[in-house]
């Protein structure tokens, strides 16, 4: 007699291992004709009784979903997690141009009615920090990548298709982070779901911060701040102060606008007020999962004053952002270093510390 785990296995249809046509689907929200393209492992509307946790993969500035259902893929494999674990890999598409965008990579083939987003990276109103969809250019904050993220994980919720859902986890890598840090502090259906939800924030370029503290060279490890030669802040006049009002605001005046502080929101995140926003990022479990040696200014990194009063590099930025969030704000975040990896999503993704994080027993 086969064991009961194989029967169960034998009931369903493998799961879908490639980056091709064939393991995609459209997401479209309730009353919405716009639509979003998913990879995933399993059909998101096909009953699955072996579903125990689903894991969706926000992708980084240049939107290669396909690239990072990859690593999914081969992280679910290094983990023994293909069969019972719901991969799904989201791609935030973008045909918008003009000053700013990413190397003037914001011309993506877009399908009938698929959502278009903006990604150039001065805005504050892009995919990346649940800016509105564009529409003829003009921005419609009634459609958010937010509400497309809140979307997924409602199908995901649905016990009628997977009645045996316990986990979801929320991970992005660098612009991907970005969106997850934002959409931790913001989202709307993380009680609603009755699943519980964890966020897992990798190499993000910025962070937005709930007041104007901003870290001084006493917030990071010696090493870090070390090597990080355009991080100048003025001293505090306590030295061993880690944290301080931003002392440079005059010349940095939008520091604490959105998406690196909470001031002049835009898009989904403007639904809420302040205090909701700080209340739920507190109260949510959130891991900054940060590359070692990720200390260069590659991939886009943002070299704005706002971002640059957050530290210098992605990695000081992260620690800083996680020793904030629980010695000034009273939560209980996680940082986890990832010895030997820079700014790479299938080193970060594929790593002995990431697997327990993104594959919860």
């Amino acid at each position: 007699m086969l064991p009961a785990i194989l029967l169960a296995l034998s009931a369903v249809a493998p799961p879908c291992v490639t980056a091709t046509s064939d393991c995609t689907e459209w997401v479209k929200p309730a009353g919405q004709t716009s639509l979003l393209l998913v990879y995933r492992s399993y059909p998101l509307e096909t009953r699955n009784e072996n579903i125990q946790r689903a894991l969706i993969f926000v992708h980084g500035i240049n939107r290669d979903a396909d690239n990072h259902f990859r690593t999914l893929l081969a992280a679910a494999f290094l983990a023994g997690g293909l069969y019972d674990t719901m991969l799904i890999a989201p791609r935030f598409a973008s045909k918008s141009g003009g000053p700013g965008n990413e190397n003037g990579n914001c011309g993506d083939t877009l399908a009938v009615d698929e959502a278009n987003w903006a990604c150039e990276t001065t805005r504050p109103d892009t995919w990346r920090t649940g800016g509105g969809s564009l529409v003829d250019g003009a921005l419609n904050d009634k459609l958010t990548s937010f509400d497309f993220m809140d979307e997924i994980i409602r199908h995901l919720a649905r016990k009628d298709i997977f009645p045996n859902l316990k986990e979801i986890v929320v991970a992005g890598h660098s612009a991907g982070g970005q969106f997850v840090q934002r959409y931790a502090m913001s989202n709307q259906v993380h009680d609603s779901a009755a699943v519980p939800i964890s966020y897992v924030v990798s190499n993000s370029s910025s962070y937005s911060y709930l007041d104007d503290l901003r870290p001084t060279a006493s917030a990071l490890p010696s090493t870090v701040a070390a090597a990080a030669p355009r991080f100048n802040p003025p001293p505090p006049k306590l030295p061993q102060l880690a944290f301080v009002p931003y002392p440079d605001a005059k010349n940095c005046t939008a520091f604490n606008n959105w998406p690196y502080g909470l001031k002049e929101r835009t898009g989904y995140a403007a639904r809420l007020s302040e205090e909701q926003l700080k209340k739920q990022l507190v109260s949510r479990s959130v891991t900054y999962l940060l590359g070692e040696a990720d200390v260069l200014p590659l991939g886009v990194f943002d070299t704005s004053c706002p971002a640059l009063a957050q530290g210098p590099t992605r990695l000081g930025r992260g620690l800083a952002f996680a020793k904030y969030m629980n010695e000034q704000q009273g939560a209980h975040h996680t940082s986890v270093v990832v010895p030997f990896c820079s700014h790479s999503q299938r080193c970060m993704f594929t790593s002995d510390l990431a697997l327990p994080l993104i594959f919860p027993k």
